[in-house]
């Protein structure tokens, strides 16, 4: 799905613009695609994008995206060149900016001397300019991930009836991605998780070919791509009446989880927020059994910034969307994990995802 342009991504390319020139550079030239992405709307596999400190930004794409160019941001002016990023250091140069902003993080070494070679002009690595603009999103942003939530929530109510004993992991995972695209969505956001019995304590396990068994516990893991925005959502559910040790470890989780979504407010620090998950965990012995930070923001990547660990730094903001998914993973038993994807805002988290969170027993 390509976005139709509109005034948020000329916003975005103002805000942009106004950091190129406080970091003292003629123009920035931005090469991640999904950055291009952010800023043009344009969803391409060749793109690179020139936004000057004071001026129109130009897009640079090849023959096969210059038709949705031409639709997606019809008032920016766009080069069609197959080698997009030389030509827009080149367009730099002609144009007399003195120093040009890149993004160090994409650029390989090989490809900085191609760039150098491209024009006699200053290259100066400016930072993740644009990844730090992404991670307030404005609320068109968050429309698009409030419709991706819901579809993933009613993917998951689709396929309950689906998830007994007898049926592989590998099944179910197909049924959810499949549900997903059945609701609207461009395809799921990630490779599904679905982990049963003692496959649970693996937090990234790849569904394969066990069956699920009356007595397991069966984490899942999946989320919907809608408009370019990902879902992330988990649930653990019991394949038969669960063991008390079962009830336990998911009643821990789940306080685990609801404790760091009150602390999820704007001018929260991020590794506060994980302990108000860790905290609880650790306290009831499974600290070491939690192998992961508390969650992460989500958009146009599944992983983005924030990234929320004990040992990482920074402060939540208004209209910051992240993951909380605290888990506990027993190995050669199982696992619990709880994840819901949510919006800071200053009156209270605003969930995304809003499956019940009652341990349902299938």
């Amino acid at each position: 799905m390509q976005e139709t342009q509109g005034d948020g991504h000329a916003a975005r390319r103002r805000r942009l613009a106004a950091l190129v020139a406080d970091a003292g550079a003629g123009a920035v030239l931005v090469t991640r695609l999904v950055n291009v992405r952010y800023l043009t709307g344009l969803d391409s596999s060749n793109a690179a994008l020139l936004v000057p400190a004071d001026g129109p930004a130009v897009l640079a794409t090849d023959g096969r995206y210059a038709g949705m160019a031409a639709e997606v941001c019809p008032e920016m002016e766009t080069l069609v060149e197959r080698r997009a990023a030389e030509a827009l250091t080149t367009r730099a140069a002609a144009s007399g900016h003195r120093v040009l902003g890149f993004e160090a993080h994409d650029l390989t070494v090989e490809r900085h001397a191609a760039l150098a070679e491209a024009a006699d002009i200053p290259l100066r690595p400016l930072g993740h300019l644009v990844e730090d603009l992404r991670r307030v999103k404005d609320e068109e942003e968050i429309g698009l991930l409030r419709e991706a939530c819901a579809i993933t929530d009613r993917a998951f109510e689709a396929v309950l009836p689906e998830i007994r004993a007898g049926v592989t992991e590998r099944a179910v995972a197909i049924a959810l991605e499949r549900a997903m695209v059945d609701f609207g969505a461009e395809g799921p956001a990630f490779d599904s998780i679905v982990a049963s019995g003692p496959n649970g304590a693996v937090p990234h396990h790849h569904p394969g070919g066990r069956e699920l068994q009356r007595g397991d516990l069966v984490t899942l893991d999946f989320g919907a791509r809608y408009g370019g925005y990902h879902a992330d959502m988990t649930r653990t559910v019991a394949i038969g009446e669960p063991a008390g040790w079962q009830r336990d470890l998911y009643a821990l989780v789940l306080r685990a989880q609801l404790a760091s979504i009150a602390a999820a407010r704007p001018g929260a620090e991020t590794r506060d927020v994980d302990a108000a998950a860790r905290g609880p965990i650790t306290d009831a012995g499974h600290g070491d059994a939690f192998t992961h930070g508390l969650g992460h923001g989500v958009g146009l990547e599944i992983h983005e910034a924030p990234l929320m660990g004990y040992d990482r730094t920074g402060k939540l903001m208004d209209r910051v969307p992240i993951t909380a998914e605290p888990g506990v993973y027993l190995a050669g038993r199982g696992g619990v994990r709880i994840e819901d994807t949510l919006v800071v805002r200053p009156g209270g988290p605003e969930l995304l995802t809003t499956t019940t969170k009652d341990l349902l027993v299938l």
